[in-house]
């Protein structure tokens, strides 16, 4: 058995078998850069069919199919398995198929155009801030210290090797990310990154008790924001999706999201919405406080992802600039809230919701 993995492949008559209902034409066009993966629009016509899909398949070439593997399973987990079972806003499903190593894949999900894809170098409103963290209390509540997310093949906690191998990692990828960006950054940030490699393998493992699903890099770029007030949120690319403190995707996205004075200014604030979120949804025994004393530990989440993603990934200007803006907003947030020197919330009782 084999899934598509080119847009030939994607036939009328292969959809009307996918999506169980006739689809007499199909046209299709890119949408993206297609690094980690290829995605079209579909427009179709046929009976009782959406007006429009996006697909999205495996890259083109055969090499990165085969190291990208690992994420398009995790993707296909997280939609098969997963987001019926949370309450966080992603496109609705139709069609997810898998195949051997997980090299050969394909999802038909919902299309929101006219949605905006979010802009992480502009960063977000305050107004926009603050529906988003609350959809991503909806991904972490509904699971929260749920010992049932370790037996789902693909998802684990990270433990001691997981984080020996990161503290080996993390100062030779800053050396490697400075080289090529440090020039567009403060000398401040600058320390304050390699200051990070200092604490990275115990912050990886730290509070293993508390834990939840994380998307692993929920920003800007990877939400859709609707119409209307609030915005209507949404997110998409689950590939990182795993397990870890929850507070890391809240830290990562507000500390990468605003400019450093509008963040100053209402991250209590953001905290606070992401926390009544939590509530509301059925997680007890976790206070505001403690809350907000995990997301000022998780900060180093922005520069980690940012580091690696900019010293392995494919360069492109954008991407140059993105990593840069995300450093500097993270690096000025660790400074401001002495991260480095923070440690997660106490233990207390595990609680998640039913």
């Amino acid at each position: 058995m084999t899934a598509p993995v080119e847009i030939g492949d994607l036939t009328p008559e292969w959809l009307t078998a996918a999506l169980g209902t006739p689809v007499r034409e199909i046209t299709a066009e890119p949408v993206g850069t297609g690094q980690i993966g290829s995605v079209y629009r579909l427009r179709l016509t046929g009976d009782g069919v959406p007006d429009s899909l996006l697909a999205k398949l495996p890259a083109a070439d055969p090499g990165t199919r085969a190291m990208l593997a690992g994420a398009y399973r995790q993707e296909v987990r997280f939609y098969t398995e997963i987001a019926g079972t949370v309450a966080v806003r992603t496109p609705r499903c139709y069609h997810a198929e898998i195949h051997g190593d997980g090299s050969e894949f394909v999802l038909l999900l919902e299309d929101l155009a006219p949605a905006c894809q979010g802009d992480q170098i502009a960063g977000c409103s305050v107004a926009e801030a603050h529906p988003a963290v609350a959809n991503l209390a909806g991904l972490h509540a509904p699971r929260w210290c749920d010992d049932a997310l370790l037996d789902i093949e693909g998802f684990s906690r990270n433990g001691p090797e997981e984080a020996g191998t990161l503290g080996e990692l993390y100062g030779p990828t800053t050396e490697i990310f400075l080289d090529r960006l440090g020039d567009r950054l403060a000398p401040e940030d600058r320390d304050t990154v390699r200051a990070c490699g200092d604490t990275i393998a115990d912050w990886l493992i730290a509070c293993p008790e508390r834990f939840g699903l994380v998307h692993g890099d929920y920003r800007l770029d990877n939400l859709l924001f609707g119409a209307g007030e609030p915005a209507r949120v949404t997110a998409v690319d689950w590939q990182t999706v795993n397990l870890g403190l929850p507070a890391r995707d809240l830290a990562y996205f507000v500390t990468t999201s605003l400019d450093a004075g509008t963040r100053r200014t209402e991250e209590r604030n953001l905290v606070a919405t992401y926390h009544r979120r939590l509530a509301d949804l059925g997680v007890a025994g976790y206070s505001f406080d403690d809350c907000l004393q995990d997301y000022r530990f998780a900060t180093l989440q922005g520069p980690l992802v940012a580091v690696f993603g900019a010293a392995y990934g494919t360069p492109t200007d954008r991407g140059d600039a993105m990593f840069a803006t995300m450093v500097r907003r993270s690096c000025a947030a660790i400074r401001d809230l002495e991260s480095l020197t923070a440690r997660p919330a106490p233990s207390r009782t595990r609680h998640h919701a039913p």
